[in-house]
């Protein structure tokens, strides 16, 4: 979930040009790993546990607090199922206490009217609800729950009634992709703020869906189509684990004879593709900080080192904050510091997470061959 566009208006970069590495903006906290769903795509291959190792609510407080004390980033409450939690509005409140923008990520089935005006209570300013299909058999297949897609809309209808923004994300794969303009559509029709479109990473049980995998093609298809809707809807669309969006978005911006700017492409302006690490991180029900919940990568533990530390010492993250790191033709490439390729699919591709993203179609060596043929 990205709520960013409302609150860092001054951030504009008419030359698109990435933010400054290791400014934090964006923390996606797993709460629990517990879950009532299912879902086929799941990267934690979430179920309904209990999980051992889950930080208290003492603990939690505490990982708030050294939050805070690197920056005021927005908070994403996810799991899991974070409404599983009992303390979760507790959680809320204290991270909304220290100035945190609390915001969270609920599969939409165990939103009632009394939850919704818990979430209001304690400072939720957003949530996310995932939508995989635009029925309730293309949803309920990808969710692996019957009934989950009317108990998404349920959900949605008791926020919505609570007054709470929420937008709408899709995990898109070859099992949905033809529907997602009808998706866009039903997100229109529900009051949603936003779409978010994610592109599978074979994580977890996203492994064996694999096949499922749209192509590199495929993949530059949909976000050319993608980028097709900026001027056609009244939502907020964002591109999620799609970093060659950036990249097709000023590739389009100048074959329209203009620059892409704050003031005409909103936060796709001043953001970058793949933010792991540089300024977006995750943390694991017990603590593990990550780049992304994409990525395994053990950065460090909050139960052992301070946030703090992990953020502005890990040395993958450090790693990930010089662009010039990447290889192959990502460190080749003239858009890396508006992209950088998918470092999850990187290394599940390479067991690199500086190698280059292998669904992508450009080719930046392309330009250079030819002139060194043509010289």
């Amino acid at each position: 979930m990205n709520t960013e566009n409302r609150r860092h208006p001054e951030n504009r970069d008419t030359a698109g040009t990435s933010p400054d590495p290791g400014n934090l903006r964006l923390v996606a906290w797993e709460v629990t790993r517990n879950c009532n769903l299912s879902c086929v795509h799941c990267r934690a291959a979430a179920t309904c546990g209990p999980y051992t190792g889950e930080l208290d609510t003492a603990a939690s407080f505490a990982l708030l607090d050294q939050i805070a004390e690197v920056g005021r980033p927005i908070v994403i409450l996810t799991g899991g199922e974070p409404l599983l939690r009992e303390d979760i509005f507790d959680i809320a409140a204290y991270g909304s206490r220290k100035g945190l923008r609390m915001v969270m990520a609920p599969n939409g089935t165990l939103v009632t009217p009394q939850k919704a005006r818990q979430m209001i209570d304690s400072g939720i300013e957003r949530i996310s609800v995932s939508l995989d299909g635009a029925t309730a058999e293309g949803h309920d297949g990808f969710r692996g729950v019957d009934g989950a897609f009317e108990g998404a809309l349920s959900g949605i209808e008791a926020a919505k009634a609570a007054g709470i923004e929420f937008q709408i994300n899709t995990t898109i794969t070859r099992l949905n992709r033809d529907e997602i303009p009808r998706i866009l559509e039903l997100a229109e029709n529900l009051g949603a703020v936003a779409l978010h479109i994610f592109l599978l990473v074979p994580t977890g049980r996203g492994k064996y869906i694999v096949d499922q995998a749209i192509t590199a093609r495929e993949y530059e298809e949909t976000l050319n189509w993608f980028y097709d809707q900026k001027n056609k809807t009244r939502l907020q669309l964002k591109a999620t684990c799609a970093p060659h969006y950036y990249r097709i978005l000023r590739q389009r911006a100048r074959s329209e004879g203009r620059q892409v700017t704050y003031q005409t492409d909103g936060l796709d302006a001043v953001t970058r593709g793949c933010l792991g690490g540089t300024s977006f991180c995750f943390i694991s029900h017990r603590g593990v900080v990550q780049p992304c919940g994409f990525l395994d990568l053990n950065c460090g533990e909050v139960t052992r080192t301070s946030f703090a530390d992990i953020w502005q010492d890990s040395e993958i993250f450090q790693s990930l904050r010089n662009f010039d790191n990447l290889k192959g033709k990502c460190g080749a490439c003239e858009y890396k510091r508006v992209c950088g390729g998918c470092r999850a699919r990187a290394y599940e591709a390479t067991g690199d997470w500086l190698a280059e993203e292998p669904l992508c179609t450009h080719d930046p060596l392309k330009k250079a061959r030819k002139n060194k043929e043509s010289g």
